[in-house]
């Protein structure tokens, strides 16, 4: 088993369009009914000062299975683990053992990319970014490699050090630090919130385009947004039903998903059923696309000699 730390995996480089492209790759398998993603499984104490995840799947085009496990301990935010394991079903040999945190940064914007590439609306031309953490700051490289033809790229944010980062994540593309989110989601084709939760902002239905895609990746969107939409997508119903709970109405009542990026990217559902809808798209992550990047960066690791192989069970 080759063993792959954060400091090797960073001597990897992939590009968003890679990125995107092994993302979307696993997307279809699954659409195609040749990869398995269950449910993963929540743990936390009474006293709710850690959460724990396991997530197992199997990416069917590549032959392997793989367990993600994730650990955050609430008191120290940044206690956090995530590793990803990897075994070959054609073999049945260990493959790797990885960090798992640049994976799962890789993976999200690439499915955001994924989602508006898929629901904007035609001649869509500006997107705006609400928030300039991890996320924030991989939004922009991932949603310019899938959709080139945006003009306008503007960024919402309160961190100095982040709307810095932001604006350079793009090199040669101008992006703007707008102070005035509710007239920046009137302008934009595209809204993508990313934020943290401590985050304040938090945008309307009426202040959209009655054309404009919104996605939601971490937090900056008003339940309304979901409520209020013509059209709503995700990458899976079924965890936008366990993780999505925070926008639900008065009554507890989480409005439905009409189409999975899956089915869309394979052709077997719409994106758009008509012109001027507005669309709201959920973005949870699934584990078949952490399996299908994690093989991705383990082979390529593996030629240029990266990580140390264990004899673990010799």
């Amino acid at each position: 088993m080759r063993v792959l730390s954060r400091s090797d995996l960073a001597k990897v480089e992939l590009g968003p369009a890679e990125v995107i492209a092994v993302v979307e790759e696993a997307y279809r398998a699954l659409a195609a009914g040749l990869s398995a993603n269950p449910s993963k499984l929540t743990l936390q104490p009474p006293d709710g000062h850690s959460v724990s995840y396991a997530m197992l799947g199997r990416d069917g085009t590549r032959g392997v299975v793989a367990f993600k496990t994730s650990y955050r301990f609430h008191p120290r935010r940044e206690c956090y683990y995530t590793s990803l394991t990897l075994y070959d079903d054609v073999s049945g040999r260990p493959v790797a053992l990885m960090d798992c945190g640049g994976i799962g940064a890789m993976r999200t914007p690439a499915a955001s990319a994924l989602l508006a590439r898929e629901c904007a609306a035609p001649g869509s031309r500006s997107a705006l970014v609400i928030g300039t953490g991890v996320q924030g700051r991989q939004a922009l490289p991932y949603l310019t490699a899938a959709m080139p033809e945006l003009e306008r790229l503007m960024v919402f944010g309160t961190h100095p050090d982040g709307l810095r980062a932001v604006r350079d994540s793009v090199p040669g593309r101008e992006v703007e630090a707008v102070p005035d989110l509710r007239a920046a989601a009137a302008e934009a084709d595209v809204v993508l919130a990313v934020a943290g939760p401590a985050t304040t902002a938090a945008v309307e239905a009426d202040w959209l385009r009655p054309d404009a895609l919104c996605v939601l990746v971490g937090y900056g969107l008003a339940p309304s947004t979901l409520h209020r939409a013509g059209r709503v997508l995700a990458t899976s119903a079924a965890q936008m039903a366990v993780t999505g709970t925070d926008l639900a109405d008065e009554h507890g009542v989480l409005r439905p998903v009409d189409a999975e990026l899956p089915d869309v990217l394979a052709g077997r559902a719409e994106a758009r059923t008509g012109g001027g809808q507005r669309i709201f798209a959920y973005n949870s992550g699934l584990v078949i696309t952490d399996i299908a990047l994690g093989h991705h960066y383990a082979r390529v690791a593996g030629e240029r000699g990266l990580g140390q192989v264990i004899d673990l069970w010799d």
